[in-house]
């Protein structure tokens, strides 16, 4: 999948941003670019990482139908999500700790996705501020909740997003236990990031990178250091933040009780099964973002692509529906909205890029994504958005 990219490398060739021309040019670009240890924490998955695998290659398992002479001069790519209005069916999920892939994190994904007219969301883990993000743009933007043991912690940045005016909250439910991020466990990954012996070379070879990490703003978590320390001052894995900090005995009631609290347009972000997409219903969510958190939680679990048409056929029509994970390319977006999502959601097809190149990056991998889609409409013999349906989809075998 990589060839290309990776040979200008072993030639001895330097890749720059105008080499990258889809999504798995930047995921080289970044690699060349991140200390290993950072790198393999954005590339990684839990276990044999066979679920990350899979997010992307089921999309190979369907086709698209295209129809001839539609008269595609003019086309509309807009949609509605979650009550507003996006310039594409794609958003980008949120993500933690963005300040350690580039210096300018949040910032540069905030600013990109307000320039393409796209929702984006932080996290509970963001490396920038609730407040800081909500003054920077007024495009649509999502805040990721994760439901610590400490309820105080959860009110205060309920309320702080609630002042901020955020659009909508997301509540990940698949991480009250971390997966076996295997590769995180081998390179020492902590947040902050830290330099072991095994890895010192790795950053001392990515002067760019390590020097944007000492000499500019210090790393932290600023929409948790107000309660806790782990994963801002103190450096500690991902694997431990969700194992000692994650509420565990979180359930439906819970999840009840928070979207009650927040008032507003709201979110499970983490769901993979039928049962669970009525309950999300009956709860009375706004959506659910179909989601195995990238392969790195449960390996072996279902792609999201998968499992739409089950979820669809169980509650399409009664809450959107929002195919998280494996997107990488424009083709990727159509089928899942022919297959009955509302819209597709990644987090990897951006972050690739914020570690190559920053804003310019995400920028130009936003770019290329929004001309496959328009190109792929056309050549679909499509106009609008709700034209791509199910009868132009057929699957193999």
């Amino acid at each position: 999948m990589f060839d290309r990219a990776e040979r200008l490398f072993q030639d001895g060739g330097q890749m720059r941003l105008s080499d990258c021309h889809n999504i798995d040019d930047f995921r080289v670009l970044a690699k060349a670019r991140l200390p290993f240890p950072v790198f393999d924490y954005i590339d990684g998955a839990a276990d044999d990482e066979l679920t990350k695998a899979r997010n992307t290659a089921a999309f190979d398992e369907v086709d698209l139908v295209p129809d001839v002479l539609a008269g595609v001069a003019e086309i509309d790519t807009s949609c509605t999500i979650l009550g507003r209005k996006s310039a594409l069916p794609l958003m980008l999920s949120p993500t933690a700790v963005q300040r350690a892939f580039h210096w300018q994190g949040e910032r540069a994904v905030a600013k990109a996705a307000e320039k393409y007219g796209l929702w984006f969301g932080i996290s509970s883990l963001a490396t920038r501020s609730i407040e800081e993000i909500a003054a920077l743009t007024s495009g649509p933007k999502l805040f990721q909740l994760y439901v610590h043991k400490d309820k105080g912690l959860n009110t205060h940045i309920i309320e702080r997003c609630q002042a901020a005016k955020f659009d909508a909250l997301a509540l990940t439910v698949d991480t009250i236990v971390s997966g076996k991020r295997e590769r995180c466990l081998r390179s020492g990954f902590t947040t902050p990031p830290r330099f072991t012996p095994a890895s010192i070379w790795s950053y001392a070879t990515r002067p760019r990178w390590t020097l944007d990490y000492v000499l500019r703003e210090k790393f932290r978590l600023p929409n948790l250091d107000t309660h806790v320390t782990e994963g801002s001052g103190q450096a500690v894995s991902i694997a431990q933040y969700f194992n000692t900090m994650l509420d565990t005995s979180m359930d439906w009631d819970t999840a009840a009780r928070i979207r009650e609290q927040w008032g507003g347009t709201f979110v499970l972000k983490g769901v993979m099964s039928a049962a669970d997409a009525r309950r999300a219903v009956a709860i009375g969510a706004d959506a659910i973002m179909v989601s195995n958190h990238g392969g790195r939680q449960l390996d072996g679990s279902r792609a999201p692509f998968d499992q739409l048409p089950e979820i669809v056929d169980a509650v399409g029509g009664q809450i959107e529906i929002i195919c998280d994970g494996g997107v990488r390319r424009g083709t990727h977006v159509m089928k899942a909205l022919c297959s009955g999502a509302t819209a597709a959601s990644g987090g990897r097809l951006y972050l690739y890029a914020l570690a190559a190149a920053g804003q310019d990056g995400v920028e130009r991998a936003l770019g290329i994504l929004k001309d496959e889609l328009e190109r792929g409409m056309r050549l679909m013999g499509v106009t609008r958005i709700d034209q791509l349906t199910s009868d132009r989809l057929r699957h193999r075998g």
